[in-house]
């Protein structure tokens, strides 16, 4: 087995090696997002023989589009749902010692501008305390008026009185995808991004496998396996009516949108919750790689996209809410990039708007033996992973090896992520980045002086993160698109460029490659 110190192996021309061997695979995994790459993980610490498959890039969708939060739900206990509550906390406190080098402890302010507040959400944070138990952050406690103005330097203070500070997780949503992913090759899984399942096969009315064809050369493939797991995410009804095409859609689809400001929006290394603003909602106002984020929205939309935008009237509400809160209202102009996440809620009958549907996540093995996971949040990956995997040696009659994931340090685990290093995100593996970094003149010099990347960064996504595109690198291995727009869009060619000789690509790739992410870019600003 690979461990966390040396090089990641995802290797593409391995995988499809691979595939193209043949033979039953216990476990193939439809969908590369938090969910799927949890359960590949999951099966093969287990020892069972897994291969996932995406269609598109690891964490393509929702799972790169996060509020950047691991989390028990505020909101949720104020819903009243404390089992959810008290799985996720547990699940943070997993989260955060499994994968340091990507997640962290934050600080949060709640300002209250009522006295009666200051009770009703001391009160409901210090359940949210005692919920978590030994697997903890920390105390929150009541500040002063005065201690709320010193942590929060940008806050408005007419009519405030006080506030309470918590504490909860943060993380990059991508990077621990690809953290993820590697961390299921390290115990011997294969995944394989831009390879498209196409329909599953099945023998006397069993699933019996799937077909899948490689979106970068065309070739189709047949796949046997024991068991299929679909855990495609907002596209999840897609695979179920593979299975059974008069199935009712399951999904009631919401999509949240949030706004990157420069650092000084908020200038702080706290975090704001506003627990309830005038028309119900919650809004965050956070410190996420030297910017200044806010979200979310919480708006229904008819269909799933790949691509979703972000509607005015949501810009608008954010832009609108932060000048309620903030000495310096942001404008249109301020906003360095706009990111939308479209969430795969469960439907429930009677439910008033997407708001209202339980964020908990369901499994459903239908009568042919798929076995669907849908719902839930990242913060609860790994149980929903656990529970998933459950099922499908069960369907599968694999044999039953309890779950090791609980306290499985991700790869490239360090014992303590050192803040000041740019290259902190790749853990154990860092010293391996700088070797990369070594190999051509310039290659450890800014893509952007806007970004904090590197151009190296990118020969090393290719070889060794799997990248294949432009938008893989700038938008996933780095969060150059979030953190960025413009800036990412000028880098673009130079990302390009390292990318055509690191895959051996010509020049019309490149140009193309370029075309491409500028476009992508473009819809990104307001």
């Amino acid at each position: 087995m690979r461990m966390g110190g040396m090089t990641t192996e995802l290797n593409r021309v391995a995988g499809l090696s691979a595939l193209a061997a043949g033979g039953v695979w216990d476990l193939v995994i439809i969908g590369g997002g938090a969910t799927g790459l949890g359960t590949a993980l999951d099966a093969a610490a287990r020892g069972y023989r897994t291969l996932l498959l995406e269609g598109h890039d690891f964490a393509k969708g929702t799972s790169s589009r996060a509020t950047k939060l691991v989390h028990g739900g505020v909101r949720y206990l104020a819903q009243g749902n404390l089992h959810l509550v008290r799985h996720a906390l547990h699940e943070r406190g997993r989260l955060l010692a499994n994968a340091p080098q990507v997640t962290r402890r934050q600080g949060f302010v709640v300002p209250c501008y009522r006295w009666w507040d200051m009770a009703f959400y001391g009160a409901g944070l210090f359940a949210y305390d005692l919920l978590a138990g030994r697997l903890g952050l920390g105390r929150s406690r009541l500040l002063s008026r005065a201690e709320v103005m010193r942590r929060l330097p940008t806050v408005k203070t007419d009519g405030l009185v006080g506030g309470i500070h918590y504490y909860d997780g943060q993380f990059d949503d991508s990077r621990l995808a690809i953290t993820i992913a590697a961390s299921a090759a390290d115990h011997g899984a294969t995944l394989l991004n831009y390879v498209r399942v196409t329909g599953l096969l099945k023998q006397d009315g069993r699933i019996a496998g799937v077909t899948a064809r490689d979106m970068e050369t065309g070739t189709d493939y047949s796949i046997q396996a024991k068991s299929v797991v679909n855990a495609a995410g907002i596209f999840m009804d897609e695979i179920r009516h593979m299975d059974r095409p008069d199935l009712a859609e399951g999904l009631s689809l919401s999509q949240g949108i949030h706004l990157v400001l420069d650092a000084g929006f908020l200038a702080s290394d706290d975090a704001i919750l506003i627990p309830k603003t005038a028309d119900g909602r919650v809004l965050f106002v956070l410190p996420w790689l030297g910017r200044t984020v806010i979200g979310t929205t919480d708006t229904p939309i008819d269909s799933a996209s790949l691509e979703p935008h972000a509607q005015e009237s949501e810009i608008a509400f954010l832009l609108d809410h932060a000048a309620h809160y903030l000495t310096r209202a942001p404008s249109r102009s301020d906003v360095l990039s706009v990111f939308t996440g479209i969430r795969p809620l469960v439907k429930v009958k009677g439910a008033s708007g997407t708001s209202a549907v339980p964020r908990d996540h369901v499994l459903m093995v239908s009568d042919s033996g798929l076995v669907t996971i849908t719902g839930g949040k990242w913060t609860t990956y790994r149980e929903m992973a656990e529970q998933t995997v459950d099922a499908a040696a069960r369907v599968g009659d694999l044999s039953p090896v309890p779950c090791p994931t609980a306290g499985l340090h991700l790869h490239g685990w360090v014992p303590y992520r050192d803040p000041t290093d740019p290259l902190a995100a790749y853990g154990a593996d860092a010293p391996a980045v700088r070797a990369v970094l070594a190999e051509q003149p310039g290659w450890d010099t800014p893509l952007h002086p806007n970004l904090p990347y590197v151009r190296g960064e990118a020969a090393y996504a290719a070889r060794h993160l799997m990248a294949r595109t432009v938008e893989d690198v700038l938008s996933r291995r780095t969060r150059s698109l979030l953190l960025d727009a413009m800036a990412a869009a000028e880098a673009a060619p130079v990302v390009a460029a390292i990318l055509g000789a690191e895959l051996g690509r010509d020049d019309i790739w490149i140009e193309r490659e370029v075309a491409s992410f500028r476009a992508l870019a473009s819809a990104s600003v307001v």
